[in-house]
């Protein structure tokens, strides 16, 4: 399935979270990578607001899979701050094994915050954001990097 970022844009509320339901959580990834915040998701408007979040607000995410935490790439800096644990276990969406990104012992003003995401492509995971126990926005995170074996490190 060639599915990308660029189309998940187009994709409204409910077809993004029947994507993360239809999605194994698959592997936990490591390394840096990049993210993408979808807001007011399948309208006019959510490439430019995703833009404006990704140059001032948050990149993306580093994961340590071995150590099971991350941290979040934020500011217009890509400043490595906002920790949490990581870990498999059942969504909050639908029951179902999901990559949990748990911020409850992280810092006192994201501890309501939870993260969930699934393997919806090779490469790209889908991710649900949730305030308390409200689903507030999805995301979507790509490697910074290409995989080593990718065409251009082999001809690079």
């Amino acid at each position: 399935m060639g599915l990308d970022v660029q189309e998940l844009f187009n994709m409204s509320w409910e077809q993004l979270d029947e994507l993360f339901t239809n999605s194994p959580a698959g592997e936990i990834p490591s390394g840096e990578m990049n993210g993408t915040a979808i807001i007011a998701p399948g309208t006019v408007c959510t490439k430019e607001i995703s833009a404006c979040l990704r140059y001032f607000v948050w990149q993306g995410k580093v994961f340590d899979a071995e150590k099971g935490s991350l941290k979040n790439r934020v500011s217009p800096f890509g400043l490595h701050a906002i920790t949490a644990k990581v870990y498999k276990g059942p969504s909050w969406h639908d029951n179902k094994e999901c990559i949990v990104i748990d911020y409850s012992e992280s810092t006192l003003a994201v501890r309501w915050v939870r993260d969930e995401m699934r393997l919806v492509a090779p490469q790209l995971y889908l991710g649900k954001v949730y305030g308390g126990k409200k689903p507030l926005m999805h995301f979507a995170l790509v490697p910074a990097k290409p995989p080593s074996d990718s065409p251009d490190e082999k001809n690079g």
